[in-house]
């Protein structure tokens, strides 16, 4: 199973964000862009790859005490930004950062001690992809959009393990399906 570690934004928050995408889609050359669905929009934490079945028991239980240790933490989709030149666009995110970037340690940290090989270490940045493209663009309108906005504050729960199913038909445009395999109350007894 190809799976990842992320927070996934409230039905609130998405529709915040999803009428701003609509803005961006209304600027000159957004065609040109692949632009990511509602359903896929999430804050990985921390990314696994493909995971062995077996492997999934091991790294679910080291999630949920990662999970169990992280206390409830407020996060709002803000701002935004570009990684290589235009090739994927993304919202950004505001509120208790320091504890978003604890959990995704500690999501990289579950992976590690569930055997997991998780290659360098980064530093964390939070990030929602809402566009992408194979070819260099002109990024700088869709940033500027981006970094003047500001959901709505909500207070995150929870801890999820995603499963991503790549398109498989070859039909352009088609978007990878995430399926929730399991999550996690943050800050619960256990």
């Amino acid at each position: 199973m190809r799976l990842f570690a992320a927070v996934l934004p409230p039905p609130e928050a998405v529709a915040e964000l999803a009428a701003e995408v609509d803005r961006l889609k209304r600027l000159p050359g957004a065609a040109a862009l692949r632009w990511t669905g509602r359903p896929g929009w999430h804050y990985t934490l921390a990314f696994y790859g493909e995971v062995d079945d077996d492997v999934v028991p091991a790294l679910s239980e080291r999630l949920a005490r990662a999970a169990h240790r992280t206390p409830p933490f407020v996060l709002a989709v803000a701002g935004g930004g570009q990684f290589g030149h235009g090739r994927a666009l993304w919202a950004g995110a505001d509120g208790d950062l320091d504890t978003l970037r604890l959990l995704a340690d500690r999501a990289e940290a579950a992976a590690r001690k569930a055997g997991l090989p998780m290659g360098e270490h980064r530093r964390y940045k939070a990030h929602l992809t809402v566009a992408r493209s194979r070819d260099a663009v002109a990024a700088g309108p869709y940033v500027a959009l981006l970094a003047e906005f500001a959901g709505r504050s909500w207070t995150v729960g929870e801890l999820a393990l995603v499963r991503s199913n790549l398109p498989a038909s070859g039909v352009p445009g088609e978007q990878p399906r995430y399926e929730v395999v399991d999550r996690w109350g943050l800050g619960a007894a256990g």
